[in-house]
């Protein structure tokens, strides 16, 4: 492809030649012969220090936002984060145009949202494509997810295969982050959709207010809006922006009325002006009543009519890692949740505690490498609602498991609830069977769908689910 095509629609500093160009990338490491390197600065690492090695490596060109002094042709942009999104667009020859795009963002419930919405739409036989935490699908093929949403190449990679599958829709969940690093940029969102804002990624954004407005830029950018006016930013939003609202708890567009939950699930009347329907859902929690009514708003804003979403929300199958009971034929019961912030926890305990007929025992831990001030907020909400709590790892990635325990721990120091500490997961997993009650409640919180352990910079595998079998066999 030509340079000029390449980077048509970017606000450049200079005058360049055009060449051919074979290949993109913003990882020096992969550079080929005849590429363009583009020098994005990140968190940790500037990409402009590593221009030099592009051009080492074959690199054509280098996009940047300043001079590098390789030695090669050098293009200049004001934000080299922005201009490759678009470089990524053009390069695939923008697939994103011939699809339609429903997002969802908000600090829970995304995953469990953006999947409901997928599932109705499969029902429909609309054939859509999925981008979110837990996966990426076309059609019914899955894809491993590196990331909530993907880096720019990743994205435009999965969006051209999209295109050539022929999905006409792409669900997708949208991070603070994403929109922070302008990774989306270039969709056409027609729907946005809200679920909550709640303490999360402070590790990044330093502030609540900054990470509200990461997620506000989304709003700005799609056709149309809906939003839980249930959640005091949800409201804010609304104000500011316009749209469908949706509530379980008063006046909305949609709303939620006659709410009974229980392990089975949750039941409640879908109302939109003086439509009704009733609607049953298999996971339990308040949490799947907002997340039903958001999935709805989103595909009545999109075009769908009350009785189709109505039909599709009674036909939404569970959610892998999401309020998940693993056992069967047991006296006592395991779920998964991954829950992993302090509302998302009280969301799963609230729940539990309306149906469990023994103790509540909360198995949790904390990343590493992210936000710090809300471990001891997660203990404390694990202590109020829980019966016995075992203390662990999550992901500790590149800090110490002992020390993310401490800060734990700082949130028990006034708590009555009984606990134990065992930083290695899979032990405290197996303390938590072997010394299970009957009709215990077992909850480990944190994981939900992953399959994997971050420890340093190393992924390795653990699946709670074999880890559960494996402990269970053993009783």
């Amino acid at each position: 492809m030509l340079l000029s095509e390449l980077l048509k629609g970017l606000e450049l500093k200079n005058f360049f030649e055009d060449r051919e160009i074979f290949g993109i990338t913003c990882d020096s490491r992969e550079v080929k012969e005849g590429w363009l390197f583009a020098a994005i600065p990140g968190e940790q690492v500037d990409g402009h220090a590593y221009a030099a090695k592009a051009a080492s490596n074959g690199a054509a060109v280098i996009l940047a936002e300043h001079p590098v002094d390789t030695g090669i042709s050098e293009v200049y942009v004001p934000s080299t984060r922005w201009a490759f999104q678009l470089v990524c667009a053009n390069f695939f020859g923008h697939p994103e145009k011939k699809m339609k795009f429903l997002a969802v963002t908000g600090t829970n419930g995304k995953t469990s949202t953006t999947q409901f919405v997928k599932s109705i739409l499969d029902g429909l036989g609309v054939k859509a494509g999925l981008l979110g935490t837990v996966q990426n699908m076309i059609g019914s093929e899955s894809f491993p997810a590196a990331f909530t949403t993907p880096e720019p190449y990743q994205l435009f990679t999965l969006l051209q295969q999209m295109e050539q599958a022929g999905v006409e829709t792409v669900v997708l969940e949208v991070s603070s982050q994403a929109m922070d690093q302008k990774r989306v940029d270039s969709l056409p969102f027609a729907v946005a959709g809200f679920t909550n804002l709640t303490q999360d990624h402070l590790d990044y954004h330093k502030t609540m207010e900054n990470y509200k407005e990461a997620k506000a830029r989304l709003f700005s950018m799609a056709k149309k809006n809906v939003f839980n006016i249930d959640d005091p930013a949800g409201r804010e939003l609304a104000e500011r922006f316009g749209g469908m609202t949706y509530s379980a708890e008063g006046a909305a567009d949609l709303t939620a009325a006659d709410i009974t939950i229980d392990v089975a699930g949750v039941a409640y009347t879908l109302k939109m002006g003086e439509k009704a329907a009733a609607i049953r859902v298999s996971t339990p929690g308040m949490f799947t009543v907002h997340n039903t009514l958001c999935a709805a708003g989103v595909l009545l804003a999109a075009g769908y009519s009350f009785e189709q979403v109505a039909e599709g929300l009674n036909r939404i199958p569970k959610v892998a890692g999401r309020a998940e009971v693993i056992t069967e034929g047991y006296p006592f019961s395991v779920m998964l949740d991954y829950a992993h912030t302090p509302d998302a926890l009280e969301n799963i305990l609230t729940t539990i505690r309306t149906y469990a007929k023994g103790r509540v025992v909360t198995l949790f831990g904390c990343g590493g490498d992210r936000d710090r001030t809300k471990r001891p907020l997660m203990a404390a909400m694990a202590a109020k609602y829980s019966d016995y709590l075992i203390v662990t790892s999550d992901n500790p990635r590149t800090e110490e498991p002992a020390a993310i325990i401490q800060d734990i721990l700082v949130g028990l120091k006034d708590a009555t609830v009984p606990y134990t500490v065992i930083e290695n997961r899979k032990e405290a997993i197996g303390y938590a069977i072997r010394n299970a009650r009957p009709d215990d409640l077992i909850l480990l919180a944190g994981k939900g769908h992953e399959d994997y352990q971050i420890i340093g910079k190393t992924k390795i595998h653990f699946d709670e689910k074999e880890i559960v079998k494996e402990f269970l066999e053993q009783c």
